[in-house]
């Protein structure tokens, strides 16, 4: 066994590289649950709420983006552990396969989704279609794409859940 890293600054760097987990794992939670929550107002001819439509403005989900600390932080961690822990340990490689699964996942799948639904999202509020019948309204592609998105963010969340249990357990 060796001896445990300590000190201010590793302290901090793994404060940072925990952070980067829970900003993730919430971003991406509530992706899964707007998502859904989107997925089912598709289907019917009720109005999209202003918070639904203020989640999915156009832009970059920057805060989905601070997944990328935590290779960052865990890889200074390891270079501050002073021998303590190694790339080449196992349950440091499961982590890393875990996590370039989750970046994949959500550049390739989630992102792309969430930016089509903003697409549509603001095509609804610009033409006014909001509370019109479901024949007129954009539902298939509204509601396919929330459902895309739904199912990417529940499989990267699972994922971010697992490899956190792995950094936690260190087997």
């Amino acid at each position: 066994m060796h001896n445990q890293p300590s000190g201010a600054a590793f302290d901090v760097v793994l404060l940072l590289h925990v952070a980067c987990v829970v900003v993730g794992s919430v971003t991406i939670a509530t992706a899964a649950a707007t998502a859904r929550r989107l997925g089912r107002l598709a289907r019917t001819t009720a109005p999209l709420p202003e918070t639904l439509q203020r989640y999915f403005r156009p832009g970059v989900n920057w805060a989905g983006r601070t997944i990328y600390g935590i290779p960052v932080f865990g890889f200074a961690l390891l270079g501050m552990s002073k021998g303590a822990y190694a790339v080449t340990d196992v349950w440091v490689l499961l982590g890393l396969v875990l996590f370039v699964a989750v970046a994949l996942l959500a550049e390739c799948v989630l992102w792309p989704a969430e930016r089509r639904v903003q697409v549509v999202v603001q095509r609804c509020a610009q033409e006014g279609v909001d509370g019109v019948s479901a024949e007129q309204r954009p539902i298939d592609a509204l509601g396919s794409h929330a459902e895309v998105m739904e199912r990417a963010a529940i499989v990267a969340l699972v994922l971010l859940v697992a490899a956190t249990v792995v950094m936690v357990a260190q087997p």
